[in-house]
C-alpha cells in the first residue's frame, strides 16, 4: 500500500494498492476482451434492483475463465494484471499449445511460474485439481458447487475456503463468512489463497474517487422528508419510534430479516450457518 503526498485533502486520507509494484502489464491482451454496456444496478425490465449505482468510468470486460476446460497442459504466467470489474487480480496464462486465457490470479503467481489442471497436479499454489486429491486443512479458491459447472465460491479478493473434513463422497468446507457446508467431493478447486489481499485496506481518499468507480452517494433516511423515507420528517433527530425496527424506502424491515428461500435446495448441505455480523465481532 502506499500513502500519497497529503498536497490536497483527498490525497491527505487517501491510502492506495501499490500497482507499480503489484502488476506487470498496463494493457489487456486485446483478443481477451470485449466493450460491454453496464446496468448499473438496473434489472433487465430497467427498474432499479440495486441503490446507489450508476457513472463511472468506462470498463473494458476481460474474458475470465472460470470453467478451466484445457486439463493436462501445463501454463505459463505472463502476467498479473489490473481488473476494473472484480477486486482480485488476473493472470494471464500462456499454454504450451499457444493458447492464451485469463485467470484469477493466486497470492504466489508471478509471470515466468508455470501452473496446471490436472487430477494428479503437484498440490501447490495456482494448481487445480479435484477437492478429494487435497488433504484436509489446505486453503483452496475458486471452488466448483456442481462438478465442471465453473467455479463459484472464494472469488474475492485475499479471500480462502478450508477444507474440514472428507466424508461419504462429500467435503466439508469452511466459507470466508464463517458458514460449513458440503461439496461433493468430484469438483474442481484452485490451490491457495485469491491474490490482492491489501485490497480491504484501501482509502479512497476522496467522494470523487468513489463515483469514478460508478458508486452514487448514500443519503440517510433520517435526513429526508416523510414522502422520501419511512424514517424521514420530525423537528431535530428522530429515532424510530413506534416502527417494529428500521425500514427500507420501500418501507420493508431492514435488518435481521431472513431472505434466503426456505426451500432452497442447498439447505440440506449446510452444516452451520454463518454467524452475524455481531457475533463476528466478539
Amino acid at each position: 500500500m502506499k500513502k500519497l503526498k497529503p498536497t490536497t485533502p483527498g490525497q491527505r486520507r487517501a491510502i492506495l494498492p501499490a500497482y507499480r509494484t503489484l502488476l506487470s502489464a498496463r494493457e489487456p491482451h486485446k483478443k481477451l476482451v470485449r466493450g460491454r454496456t453496464r446496468a448499473a444496478g438496473h434489472s433487465s425490465s430497467g427498474r432499479i434492483s440495486t441503490r446507489h449505482k450508476g457513472g463511472g468510468h468506462k470498463r473494458l470486460t476481460r474474458n475470465v475463465d472460470f470453467l478451466y476446460s484445457k486439463k493436462n497442459i501445463p501454463a505459463r504466467v505472463a502476467t498479473i494484471e489490473y481488473d476494473p470489474n472484480r477486486s482480485a487480480f488476473i493472470a494471464l496464462l500462456v499454454y504450451a499449445d499457444g493458447e492464451k486465457r485469463y485467470v484469477l490470479a493466486e497470492k504466489s503467481m508471478h509471470p515466468g511460474s508455470t501452473v496446471v489442471v490436472s487430477e494428479k497436479a503437484p498440490l501447490i499454489g495456482g494448481n487445480r485439481t479435484r477437492l478429494k486429491n487435497i488433504p484436509v486443512g489446505m486453503f483452496v479458491h475458486n471452488v466448483e458447487v456442481q462438478p465442471e459447472g465453473g467455479a463459484k465460491l472464494g472469488r474475492s479478493a485475499g479471500n480462502h475456503v478450508e477444507i474440514i473434513a472428507h466424508a461419504d463422497g462429500y467435503t466439508q468446507l469452511k466459507m470466508p463468512s464463517g458458514e460449513i457446508r458440503k461439496v461433493t467431493d468430484r469438483v474442481w478447486a484452485t490451490i491457495g489463497e485469491v491474490s490482492h489481499e491489501e485490497h480491504k485496506l484501501r482509502n479512497l481518499g476522496k467522494a470523487g474517487r468513489a463515483r469514478w468507480r460508478g458508486i452514487r452517494p448514500t443519503v440517510r433516511g433520517t435526513a429526508m422528508n416523510p414522502v422520501d423515507h419511512p424514517h424521514g420528517g420530525g423537528e431535530g433527530r428522530q429515532g424510530t419510534g413506534l416502527r417494529r425496527g428500521p425500514k427500507t424506502r420501500e418501507g420493508k424491515q431492514a435488518f435481521g430479516v431472513k431472505t434466503r428461500r426456505p426451500k432452497k435446495y442447498s439447505n440440506s448441505l449446510i452444516m452451520a450457518w454463518r454467524k452475524n455480523a455481531r457475533e463476528r465481532r466478539r
